[in-house]
């Protein structure tokens, strides 16, 4: 890894996944809140809350070509940090509203600041992540991300009832003060020169084609990633639609309770949360192209196997095993778009990021309406025949991009340069990079897990405490009473059952190290 490159393990990587988290948290609950706190407390119709729904989408969708310019522009921190401000206005502006137009402000503070925040924090990591680690470096911010809707829905559960919306919104907003307070942290700087459009020379024959530096010509870069986006548009589309044709099946066809659903999504839940920061290492060794595939194969089975089965189980199985693949797909697609950027990393993530939200936006009023007129089948196997034509489209969307040829090392594709500045000789193939992280001996190695084990216990132990304060402890009515009684069931408790779950096999696992030792591989 380069001198000087900053990964999410360093204090400012740390310190930026932290602020992914403590956005996440109130962001994803206010997805799921919106529409029965407009219905509730402002009393506004159903119209009235697709329409608050959609001005938020729309004006992110407006803000995010802007936010990717700020963030080739200006310190991408602050750009973030910005964003998490003009989020922490909007859950303010929720709490404080007892109209439809403070409503509506609100929600276009919301999607104003979703764009600047998401857009410049992945600017951010393909920035800082080089030398083929950006699969890696995206996937931890995607379980970060995964790790705050966790937090955000437990605290949620516990205290709507207790607090109401205000009070929960106002923690919201505290929690995007302090991602704001947490990017704000530390020296700004301006990002990398960039040698796209502005870049001496761009104009000469072949600068169209990503060299040393990724030098574009102006608009060369957005041409080469128009295929990918409408890959990715249009398949983020099918499963947006799929997703809430699913939701209304699983509570009108069968009958299951707000509960009962979130019991089917959470097995595939738990492994989107942990393995994204993971799935890299399947990425260096298959390539970004057969992972991509693989993914969206896999989404196409997962479409076409809910066409044929009514079971919740069978339900879970599939979603399990397609957020597995969404949870490799979603990093490589977003350090491909980070490599192919020509420099301009934070406009491509914004083209990207535009398009994966225009799909989001479309999906459900297509599929909606292909769902009454020819019923659920079809919609499954439109979903199944989207995701196909994805997989066999996204190997030249890919190629049209012209990135280097893809090793097994990923550290290979850099293109090394002379120390006087002068080519090296690419004709022979080069050296992997020096190790990011090197290998560490068995009894380091068990140490370390030891110490992970450690905070890991700690968290469990503090949960564990809070919901026996709230009296939704599963452990503690099991150890107790031998059983949960029927009254204090609910998604709490079931919760901290799947985190006791979690945290015996992540015991078993890391003293595993212990018992029987082994060093831990070099990551290159």
């Amino acid at each position: 890894m380069s001198a000087g490159t900053k990964t999410p393990t360093d204090p400012a990587g740390r310190r930026v996944l932290s602020a992914a988290l403590f956005a996440s948290a109130p962001a994803e609950v206010l997805d799921f809140l919106l529409p029965l706190w407009a219905g509730s407390t402002l009393e506004a119709g159903a119209s009235v809350v697709g329409a608050l729904i959609a001005f938020e989408a729309v004006l992110s969708l407006i803000v995010r070509p802007l936010a990717g310019e700020l963030a080739d522009r200006f310190d991408q921190r602050r750009v973030a940090a910005a964003g998490a401000g003009l989020y922490a206005l909007s859950f303010a502006g929720y709490a404080l509203a007892d109209s439809l137009p403070v409503a509506f402000a609100a929600a276009g503070l919301g999607g104003a600041g979703g764009a600047l925040f998401w857009v410049a924090l992945r600017a951010w990591t393909g920035q800082e992540a080089r030398d083929g680690d950006g699969t890696a470096a995206y996937g931890k911010l995607l379980s970060a991300e995964g790790q705050g809707a966790f937090v955000g829905y437990l605290v949620a559960f516990s205290l709507l009832e207790r607090t109401g919306y205000p009070a929960l919104f106002w923690l919201g907003a505290a929690a995007c003060v302090l991602a704001a307070a947490l990017l704000l942290r530390g020296p700004g700087r301006r990002p990398a020169a960039r040698s796209g459009a502005d870049a001496p020379g761009a104009d000469a024959p072949g600068a169209d084609a990503p060299g040393a530096g990724g030098v574009f010509r102006r608009g060369a870069a957005e041409r080469r990633l128009l295929p990918l986006m409408v890959v990715s548009a249009v398949t983020a589309a099918a499963e947006a639609g799929l997703w809430m044709l699913l939701l209304l099946r699983l509570q009108g066809d069968l009958g299951l309770s707000p509960n009962e659903i979130a019991m089917v999504f959470a097995p595939g839940f738990v492994v989107f949360v942990l393995l994204p920061e993971h799935t890299h290492h399947l990425t260096d060794r298959l390539g970004r192209t057969p992972t991509m595939i693989a993914s969206f194969a896999a989404g196409a089975l997962f479409a076409a196997g809910l066409a044929v089965v009514s079971t919740p189980l069978a339900i879970a199985v599939f979603w399990t095993v397609a957020a597995a693949c969404f949870a490799a797909q979603i990093p490589v697609e977003q350090a491909t778009v980070a490599a192919a950027s020509g420099g301009r990393i934070g406009r491509g993530m914004g083209l990207y990021e535009t398009a994966r939200l225009a799909g989001v936006v479309a999906g459900p009023l297509v599929m909606g309406v292909l769902y009454e007129e020819l019923g659920w089948v079809a919609a499954c196997a439109a979903a199944a025949a989207t995701s196909a034509v994805g997989a066999v489209v996204v190997p030249f969307a890919v190629r049209v991009l012209r990135l280097p040829r893809e090793e097994n090392n990923a550290a290979t594709q850099s293109v090394h340069m002379k120390e006087d500045g002068e080519d090296m000789d690419t004709s022979k193939p080069e050296p992997a990079q020096p190790s990011a992280e090197p290998a560490l001996g068995p009894k380091e190695h068990a140490r370390k897990e030891r110490r992970d084990w450690y905070i890991h216990t700690v968290a469990f132990a503090l949960g564990q405490l809070v919901l026996w304060a709230l009296d939704s402890s599963w452990l503690v009515w099991q150890i107790t009473d031998g059983s949960v009684p029927d009254d204090q069931r609910g998604p709490l408790v079931w919760l901290g059952r799947i985190w006791l779950t979690i945290w015996v096999i992540d015991t078993i696992w890391s003293w595993s190290y212990t018992i029987w030792p082994r060093e831990k591989k070099a990551k290159s």
